[in-house]
């Protein structure tokens, strides 16, 4: 009767063993993966997300900025990393977009589980302020008019880029659509009048906005940006098919527990209910989200469906 006491006793103490190891994540510091350079509004988000879930975690969360590739460098670091619940991945839209327009892909696209929708910064489309376009509606009239009208993006594929493809093949514009290397150069394109309107994420925009160096005429989020309720949605001024935003979620390697996964997504969370980080989100026009990882699954699901149509009708290549 020994041994079977004994056999019993061993199987015991590694149960708790095991459940113990599973309990004490994070043990270690935490990696959150950008696959941007800094100071964009992506790498705005992971920062102030990756600062208060800290607090709930109990470990630091280190923010690695990757950028590279359309974000495909940062995104193949992560799906090729160990699934042990110390590396995330913070992307945007490209994490869903890219295989839309790129011929081949370095991971595959079930590599990488979805854990948390973060927040979204709505696009603005801008003109300059002395822009004699007022509304979404002005903007198709006057883009008929001679040779049609210019518009950048931040490059093939770019979130800006599938706001023009809307405006042109949903909304009948004319658009001229010149891409640049980053959002933030097409911007300053707009404000030197080397082009004529872009989009782009909200905490982008809304420091030039209030400098008088640009002016908003429609945001393309289903509501009113809260740091900019004077400016009506595209789905206001009638297009209905004009409904993006530069959304920032969090994913992990494929393999990792469904209890770390869990974990992650409540500390996240709990972290963007916390008026603390609420207050530092909202003002520069970023939407707080959150939700469970099956709200994420159905958003990321929506997107595609999305947008997978309106990249085949822009005959979207990666450049």
């Amino acid at each position: 009767m020994k041994f079977p006491f004994r056999t019993a006793l061993a199987a015991s103490v590694m149960a708790i063993a095991v459940s113990a190891h599973a309990q004490a994540w994070p043990s270690k510091p935490i990696h959150f993966v950008v696959p941007f350079g800094p100071g964009g509004a992506n790498d705005l988000v992971a920062r102030y997300v990756a600062e208060a879930a800290s607090r709930e975690l109990g470990q630091p969360i280190i923010v690695d900025n990757k950028p590279g590739a359309g974000s495909v460098l940062g995104a193949e670091v992560v799906a090729k990393s160990a699934p042990d619940g110390y590396t995330f991945l913070a992307p945007a839209a490209g994490v869903i977009t890219n295989a839309m327009i790129k011929k081949t892909m370095p991971y595959q696209e079930d590599d990488l589980v979805p854990v948390v929708l973060m927040a979204v910064s709505p696009s603005v489309i801008v003109v300059p302020p002395d822009s004699p376009i007022k509304d979404l509606k002005d903007l198709v009239a006057q883009s008929k008019k001679g040779k049609g009208l210019t518009f950048s993006t931040a490059g093939t594929g770019s979130t800006p880029h599938f706001v023009a493809a809307m405006l042109k093949y949903k909304g009948g514009a004319q658009l001229d659509i010149i891409p640049y290397k980053s959002g933030s150069e097409g911007v300053v394109a707009v404000i030197g009048k080397q082009v004529e309107a872009t989009s782009e994420a909200s905490p982008v925009v809304l420091p030039q906005m209030k400098g008088g160096k640009l002016r908003a005429i429609a945001s393309t989020w289903n509501r009113r940006v809260a740091a900019l309720q004077d400016v009506p949605t595209a789905e206001e001024q009638g297009f209905k098919d004009l409904v993006i935003g530069h959304w920032s979620g969090l994913f992990a390697p494929k393999g990792t527990s469904a209890d770390i996964l869990e974990k992650m997504n409540a500390a996240v969370n709990k972290a963007l209910k916390s008026p603390e980080l609420r207050a530092r989100l909202i003002p520069q026009g970023i939407d707080p989200q959150g939700g469970s990882r099956e709200d994420f699954r159905k958003f990321l699901a929506a997107e595609k469906g999305r947008l997978g149509p309106v990249a085949k009708a822009a005959q979207m290549q990666a450049d």
